[in-house]
């Protein structure tokens, strides 16, 4: 249940705001997770007027303002193809329009499409109040922690990446039960994550190079077990989506 509504004009006032422990207070961006029911209390924290809303881009990297929505996301002619192939498979289209990148990669649970591909993509958060940079995947096993009383004011991701999706799932428009994401920079440098199941994706490998791809990708499924498929059957595709990946960016 919200108890308060705050919208601050500025950085500081927002870190202010969050920095309070009664209530707990906790910053909205569209606001599609903290509308949905809960038996928690709790002030939000507007951040729609503090202009981290922008896009940027230099010759290696793009920065992503933390409240850019998906759909604004996917209009960013600078971006890869298949990360807007991830976003259209994370939601429909008025929840992109609502539901915004940090709160979305926040939010996520081990079945989104959108995480796995910044996963993938080694996407950078900047932090404040103390300016700390830390990866997503060091950030999604402790994030409940490592954000009270913070707030995510942009996410930058390589420009220069390759990047390459694919998934099995009960129907095109279901979320995934297998995801595979890979990345792969001009220095050869290649990242694999995965996701289909459980609290967070999960990077399977990040490498020199994609030696080694199957077997780190069976590993990481090989306790993703749940009502949707077995650990075995995910491995088994897993092995196969990896592969399509790898084969898509060698010949491309």
């Amino acid at each position: 249940m919200i108890l308060e509504y705050h919208r601050p004009q500025s950085i500081d006032e927002a870190l202010e705001l969050l920095e309070r422990t009664e209530p707990r207070s906790v910053p909205m961006g569209g606001g599609t997770w903290l509308n949905s029911p809960s038996q928690d209390s709790f002030a939000v924290v507007d951040l729609q007027d503090l202009a981290i809303n922008q896009i940027q881009g230099d010759g290696k990297q793009i920065k992503i303002g933390a409240t850019v929505t998906l759909q604004g996301l996917m209009k960013e002619t600078s971006i890869q193809r298949e990360l807007v192939a991830t976003l259209r498979h994370e939601a429909t289209i008025n929840l992109r329009r609502q539901g915004t990148v940090a709160g979305t990669l926040v939010s996520s649970d081990g079945r989104s499409p959108f995480a796995t591909a910044m996963l993938a993509l080694d996407a950078q958060l900047l932090l404040l109040p103390d300016d700390e940079i830390v990866g997503l995947g060091d950030l999604l096993p402790v994030r409940a922690e490592k954000l009270k009383h913070r707030l995510i004011t942009e996410i930058t991701i390589p420009r220069n990446a390759r990047l390459e999706y694919q998934y099995v799932a009960r129907s095109p428009a279901d979320l995934p039960i297998v995801c595979v994401a890979v990345a792969q920079w001009p220095s050869g440098r290649t990242r694999i994550a995965v996701g289909g199941g459980g609290e967070s994706v999960r990077l399977a490998l990040d490498g020199k190079g994609p030696d080694g791809a199957l077997s780190a990708v069976e590993s990481s499924l090989s306790t993703l077990q749940d009502e949707w498929a077995s650990a075995e059957y995910r491995q088994e595709v897993g092995g196969v989506l990896v592969g399509r990946c790898l084969e898509s960016i060698k010949t491309d």
